[in-house]
Order: C-alpha cells, then sequence, then structure tokens
C-alpha cells in the first residue's frame, strides 16, 4: 500500500483520485493549483514508471491542466515535476495570472502561503470534472 508523502499531506488537502494517482490541492488561496501523485511508494521519476502508466499520467495531468485553464480562466498553466523538496513523485498543476502575487517568476519558495480555513475549499474546484477510481 502507497502512502502520501508527509509534507504533501500536510501542504495539501484531497481532491480525489484514480487507480493511478492520489489528486490534491495546494492549501494556498493565493494560487489555484492541483498535485497529481502516483501511489508507488518509492517512487522519484516520471520514467520510473511502466510506459502504460506514463502515458496514463501525462493523459491524466493534460486532462486537469485543461479543466483548471477552463475554470479559472488562467492566463497560463505551469507544470512541473521538480522532486527537489519531496522526493516522491508528485506533478504540480497551476494556474498562473498576469496579476498573481509571483507572476512572472517561479511560485516555488516565494512568499508565504495564505492558507484557506479548514472548512473552506477554493470556488474552483467545485467546476472541476475529476476522473475517478477506475480510470488510470
Amino acid at each position: 500500500m502507497a502512502t502520501l508523502h508527509p509534507r504533501l499531506a500536510v501542504d495539501t488537502r484531497p481532491l480525489g483520485e484514480t487507480d493511478l494517482c492520489w489528486l490534491r490541492w495546494m492549501n494556498d488561496q493565493r494560487f489555484a493549483w492541483i498535485i497529481v501523485v502516483p501511489k508507488r511508494d518509492g517512487l522519484r521519476e516520471w520514467h520510473h514508471l511502466p510506459e502504460g502508466e506514463q502515458q496514463a499520467l501525462l493523459a491524466q495531468v493534460n486532462t486537469l491542466a485543461g479543466q483548471l485553464e477552463r475554470v479559472t480562466g488562467a492566463d497560463k498553466i505551469n507544470i512541473g515535476a521538480l522532486g527537489n523538496m519531496v522526493p516522491q513523485l508528485h506533478i504540480h498543476i497551476i494556474a498562473r495570472f498576469v496579476d498573481d502575487p509571483c507572476w512572472p517568476g517561479p511560485v516555488w519558495g516565494q512568499g508565504q502561503p495564505e492558507s484557506w480555513a479548514e472548512d473552506q475549499v477554493p470556488d474552483w474546484i467545485a467546476e472541476l470534472v475529476l476522473p475517478s477510481a477506475g480510470e488510470a
């Protein structure tokens, strides 16, 4: 059974899951930000997945990126899998705007996150059509 890295568990909240991945959202009001985490213990790199799972992960990321762009009207969608701070493979999908607090630079390590209250969820989440378990 795979486990979510403790840092991801603290910084994000559950959005949904598929057979392949946990879908989570970053708990930071400054950005519409999705995290996709393959459910594979010890997985650090995308290219370490079997080819079929690589393709399924790409399809999932592309679908979520398109939806995030649609529901937020983002000027740019940033997609990244850095893993320098959290070694577990996870893919960031971030809606960026020319007037966001970090534009045009990266969001990582910039400013302080502005957490949502425990009972709050960003409006954009309700507009997503999420894949479900049974899908890749």
